[in-house]
């Protein structure tokens, strides 16, 4: 089930809405619990006692932590226990086939896999480290791991930011309007922005010529943009429906001036664990230059496999950890003393090439696509398509930066702004619904992570 369905619209969202607020505060979490196995179970209901599995190990190592530190111990052992078994699990699906060389075949990834381990390796750690509670209650850490506003595609959340809400969250009226009109925010990024810069990207990355090759990876460039931080939004949005406040995941990270500060606003929560978990405890920039850069090579090695089991993932992590060690040791300073238009034009140029890393699976059809990109040859049947979808490009290309949120502020304590805002969401959801109606089955890109 996608939140950009109709099903979601219609059916899913009021019944977890009429039973969460219809029955006693006590039951909350077991509701939420429910309706979020039901969620998952929709479209991957063969994995729902591997995620069952999972929140039974990380819950008991969490006790186990518990149990050590009241005989005066740290509890190393469970972490040690829980992390490993949580990495062992993830390896299996998401990269036996890869490992083996290919010799394992047909194990099927279940979906959000990736987010909801990430998380439950957050709680052990946590717990280890005195940063949250030990949660006595399964059902509660249950509900903390199976969320479904970000259980599928994240942010990813950890568990110290909402160990308190899942205890003593307070829901109130305006926490929830402002989630309905986050949640549309998203919903229209979504089915508006990035599902026809997806058409767009189909029609152009095989025609020929340099024109089609690049305006087909501004059209893919706006659509993952779109798509992962629509997703977020909703996410955003529906946990507050339920009280809870999930940190940013993205803040106009194509506004950069710089491949630094891009990773500072894009999927901010995985760029947060990989810091907090990985680059802090591996020594960060404590332990001299030498050490720092072999730091950031692991971590970024590290996200390229995160995000799929497949060698260009690998080349996106490590093309990523080059451009950010060039930047710590040099680059970043030659760029803050350049012209401002040329940061912010190296990174745009710079993240629209990982794109094309990123999407290509098949290095033949990356090496073809990126010849096209560099052939400066023209596109004859390009035109026709570029224009079609024009419009909307150049709409997405806006509202990728804050223009309209800034021009919007400025008029925000206008009584007319506040009351001129319900009549345009209310007609973003009428678009959203009608799109809807006449699009065809298209899944968030993070789905398949």
């Amino acid at each position: 089930m996608v939140f950009s369905s109709n099903v979601f619209l219609f059916a899913f969202l009021p019944g977890v809405l009429a039973a969460y607020f219809c029955l006693p505060r006590c039951f909350r979490n077991a509701v939420l619990l429910l309706w979020s196995l039901l969620f998952y179970g929709w479209g991957e209901p063969a994995y729902l006692l591997l995620m069952l599995g999972d929140i039974l190990l990380n819950y008991l190592c969490g006790r186990w932590i518990g149990w050590a530190r009241r005989r005066g111990k740290r509890g190393k052992a469970a972490l040690i226990a829980g992390v490993t078994l949580n990495l062992l699990l993830l390896a299996f699906f998401k990269y036996a086939g890869f490992l083996s060389g290919g010799r394992i075949r047909g194990i099927v990834l279940p979906i959000g896999i990736s987010f909801y381990i990430f998380q439950s390796m957050s709680y052990c750690i946590d717990v280890y480290r005195s940063d949250a509670p030990m949660q006595r209650n399964v059902l509660t850490f249950g509900t903390y791991v199976t969320l479904f506003p970000q259980l599928i595609a994240g942010p990813i959340v950890r568990y110290a930011d909402v160990a308190q809400m899942l205890v003593s969250r307070r829901e109130n009226l305006s926490q929830f309007s402002s989630g309905v009109r986050r949640f549309i925010i998203g919903l229209s990024k979504k089915v508006l922005l990035a599902n026809p810069m997806g058409a767009l990207w189909n029609l152009l990355r095989e025609q020929p010529g340099t024109p089609a090759a690049f305006v087909g990876l501004l059209a893919y460039t706006m659509q993952i943009y779109f798509d992962f931080s629509g997703y977020s939004d909703m996410a955003i949005g529906l946990g507050r429906l339920f009280g809870f406040e999930f940190l940013e995941n993205f803040n106009y990270p194509y506004i950069s001036a710089s491949i630094t500060e891009f990773w500072r606003r894009w999927h901010i929560s995985l760029s947060t664990w990989f810091r907090e978990y990985v680059y802090i405890p591996l020594g960060g920039n404590r332990k001299g230059l030498p050490r720092q850069i072999g730091n950031i090579f692991i971590v970024w090695l590290l996200t390229g496999l995160w995000h799929g089991a497949s060698w260009n993932f690998v080349l996106w992590g490590v093309y990523y950890a080059v451009l950010l060690i060039l930047e710590k040791t040099f680059l970043l300073k030659c760029l803050r003393n350049a012209p401002g238009p040329v940061g912010h034009v190296y990174t745009a140029a710079a993240v629209m090439l990982g794109w094309s890393l990123f999407y290509f699976e098949d290095l033949t059809a990356l090496g073809s696509f990126l010849g096209r990109l560099f052939s400066f040859a023209p596109s004859p049947e390009a035109g026709a398509v570029i224009t079609a979808y024009l419009p909307t490009l150049l709409a997405a290309l806006v509202m990728s930066t804050p223009l309209l949120k800034n021009l919007a502020s400025r008029y925000r304590e206008q009584a007319w702004a506040a009351w001129g805002k319900l009549p345009v969401y209310a007609a973003l959801l009428l678009l959203c619904v009608a799109s809807l109606a006449s699009q065809s089955y298209n899944p968030f890109i993070y789905f398949r992570f």
